[in-house]
Formats: structure tokens, sequence, C-alpha cells
């Protein structure tokens, strides 16, 4: 894994993720993630933890970015925040998971205004995350705040097209996100495809 992680990383990602989320197949649980470029921020993914275990986490593997991917409140967002700035330093980000389908109100989103750093919007399925399959990416019309977005959801080699269309919108897309369609198994990627993905975007 450490080896994979450092050939990913070769690739300058703006951001790397780490799931912290024990029933996740691709839970991290090595001691240490392997030095990254210091223009790479790392991630902590974290489904329904404790504050106590996030500020863990973030404290130990010195994290970036805290991406909430459960059901996680406004109120337990304000809190974090507040223990985030007491205990490190203002330079983090957090980010709320929102699960999209067809029928989505993004209404849900708008108690976490200016709450968090940015969403992501991720294809709505049995599990969280990680379910391979994108969602009717014309459903962001209907997005109306100016709170940054990550796109998720199952995006591979062959969404390159439809995302450059999407990228030429107004929609404030801050990054794509990308994992199950560049696995050859849970957690490891192919770093061919994913060479192929950076230079055909």
């Amino acid at each position: 894994m450490k080896h994979n992680i450092a050939e990913v990383a070769k690739l300058q990602p703006d951001y790397l993720g780490f799931i912290f989320y024990e029933k996740s197949p691709r839970f991290f649980d090595l001691e240490e993630i392997p030095s990254l470029s210091l223009g790479i921020k790392k991630v902590g993914v974290f489904v329904n933890a404790t504050i106590e275990e996030i500020l863990e986490t973030f404290e130990k593997y010195n994290l970036d970015v805290i991406q909430l991917h459960g059901n996680e409140t406004k109120e337990f967002v304000l809190t974090l925040n507040m223990y985030l700035r007491l205990k490190f330093w203002d330079g983090y980000e957090v980010w709320k998971v929102f699960p999209v389908d067809d029928s989505f109100d993004f209404s849900k989103t708008r108690d976490f205004v200016k709450k968090v750093d940015a969403f992501l919007f991720d294809t709505k399925g049995d599990n969280h995350g990680g379910n391979g399959k994108t969602f009717n990416w014309e459903v962001l019309k209907n997005y109306k705040y100016e709170t940054p977005f990550l796109l998720s959801g199952g995006i591979g080699l062959e969404e390159v097209d439809e995302l450059k269309e999407l990228l030429k919108t107004d929609l404030p897309i801050h990054a794509i996100d990308v994992n199950s369609k560049f696995e050859i198994e849970p957690g490891l990627k192919n770093i061919e495809d994913l060479k192929r993905f950076k230079n055909e975007l």
C-alpha cells in the first residue's frame, strides 16, 4: 500500500484521501502516511466518528482536511470547528458529504453553508461512498449556493468528455474526486489509468 500511495502522490493530486472508517474495505490502518509533497493535502474520511476520534486522528496523521461522510449535524460541525481552532490552527478544511440521487433537494445543504469549506456530492447508494456509479449530473443545475463542491461518485475514464463540458459551466466545482473506477482492488489504484485521466482532463 505504501508504494501505491507514493506512486499516486507522484501524479501531484491536490488532495489524497485516507479512509478512517473500519467498515470500509479501504480502511487505512498504517501507523503513518508516507511522506508526500508539500502541495498535496491529506484528507481524512470519517463516518459518524466522535469528535474525540477525529481530533486524535487529525493530530496523529497531521491531516489537512476532514471529510464528514456520515449523518453529522450542523451542531456537530460547529463543535468540531471550535475544538479544531482551539487545539490546532486555522489552516484546516472541513468538507461535508451529501449522497445525491435524481430527486436530491439541495436545500438540505443550506444548514452547512459558511460552516464547512466545501461540500462533496457523491452517488447515493448502499455504502458510504465507493458505490462505483455516477449520479445524473443534470441535477447539479439546481445547486444555487456559493459554497464550492467536489464532484464524486463512480467517475472514470469514460466520463472525461462529460466532465470537460461540466467544468465549462459556472458551477463552483472545487475538485474531482476519483476512487473506485481506478482501483485494481480496494485501496490499490491503477497508476496508468490515473495518469491517462489526468492527461485527458
